[in-house]
């Protein structure tokens, strides 16, 4: 029986991968280089690569790699003083499954970042368990942080189902053993997604595949 739904975060249920995205374009652009959207999509969402290796990548030297992303990071903290929108029907589904089973969030944020993004909509108070990387020392595609929330909730990977927006999201998951739909954003859409449970168009189709996995228990 599924116990406990453990959700990602960025580009999930809030839209801070475009917003990060469009800063890095921009900053990259006022240095000179373009970044494409399918290139970061792949590389950085899908394969994890970090920003630098991106940078030099494309042509950047290192010393100006280093100045760019600096800047990039200040704005991005400064952007996330105000709002971030949740996804579509993030709140709604939420809601929905708050009280009929248990939800965690497992995500390669560090926790400061995740509650900015989250202070004004309330979100944060329906996951029992918060994983972020202050809690961990490998960060997806590695398996550790849904073996740590899984650890820190006392369920086996059998009892527990993910949701993640990326490849390397449903990497980590499969990786622990955890059954997981994807629901892509428009970054992360042009990824393969062949280990997945489901895919969805949106969030609130995790309902569907939740409800029919709690009726097939019901049913033995």
């Amino acid at each position: 029986m599924i116990e406990a739904i453990l959700w990602d975060n960025d580009g999930l249920l809030v839209d801070s991968e475009a917003l990060f995205f469009d800063l890095t374009r921009a900053a990259f652009a006022d240095a000179g280089f373009r970044l494409d959207s399918r290139y970061w999509g792949i590389e950085y969402l899908g394969n994890a690569k970090h920003s630098s290796e991106i940078a030099l990548e494309l042509g950047m030297a290192p010393d100006l790699a280093e100045r760019v992303l600096d800047g990039r990071n200040a704005e991005f903290m400064r952007c996330l003083e105000r709002p971030v929108p949740l996804l579509p029907d993030v709140q709604e589904t939420i809601t929905a499954l708050a009280g009929n089973v248990r939800l965690a969030l497992v995500t390669g944020s560090p926790r400061d970042k995740v509650e900015r993004m989250h202070r004004d909509n309330g979100l944060l108070g329906y996951f029992e368990v918060i994983i972020t990387e202050d809690d961990i020392s490998r960060p997806k595609p590695h398996p550790e942080p849904y073996l740590k929330v899984l650890e820190r909730l006392g369920l086996k990977a059998s009892e527990c189902l993910a949701v993640e927006d990326s490849r390397r999201g449903l990497a980590s998951a499969h990786a622990a053993g955890i059954a997981c739909i994807v629901v892509p954003n428009p970054l992360t859409s042009i990824q393969e997604f062949t280990e997945a449970y489901a895919v969805e168009d949106r969030v609130s189709g995790v309902l569907k595949h939740f409800d029919a996995l709690s009726r097939s228990f019901d049913d033995l």
